[in-house]
């Protein structure tokens, strides 16, 4: 069986091209050779970079026994909001596949935020994927991001 080297992106599936802050919901009103992706929905979230989100120091923690003393990590709020981001996602494209909305899913993240998205998808959206690309395309414009995810 020889296995095709670019995704197929089948007619009217839903194209999700999403990174931690913004996702874009597609169409593909084309075909699977002639991708024509539609906008149906945006969603953004202000996510400002950890050093602005927190601003208190890392806490010590004192051993119970003994004088030791170790500092604890500091929490990275940035990451943070991006994996509750990924499960709105999540949730979003449950009620779109429960509501059959679409039969196929294209992904378009990356790398990080799809493994967070699949850690947080239902079942019922993983049977509807058709593929995942791993790439950061939200800043593109939509003729681009055609483009890109033909080729």
């Amino acid at each position: 069986m020889i296995k095709e080297s670019r995704p197929r992106v089948p007619h009217d599936s839903l194209v999700l091209v999403g990174d931690g802050q913004k996702a874009l919901f597609l169409r593909n009103k084309g075909s699977a050779l002639r991708v024509h992706l539609v906008v149906e929905r945006i969603l953004e979230r202000h996510n400002p970079p950890t050093r602005e989100q927190g601003s208190d120091r890392p806490g010590r923690a004192t051993a119970s026994l003994g004088v030791a003393r170790s500092a604890m990590e500091e929490v990275d709020w940035h990451h943070l909001a991006k994996e509750r981001f990924a499960h709105e996602l999540a949730e979003a494209l449950y009620s779109h596949a429960h509501a059959n909305r679409f039969e196929k899913l294209v992904i378009v993240a990356p790398p990080k935020i799809l493994g967070d998205l699949r850690r947080a998808f239902h079942a019922e959206v993983i049977d509807r994927i058709a593929a995942e690309i791993p790439k950061e395309l939200t800043s593109h414009p939509v003729a681009e991001i055609e483009r890109l995810i033909a080729a």
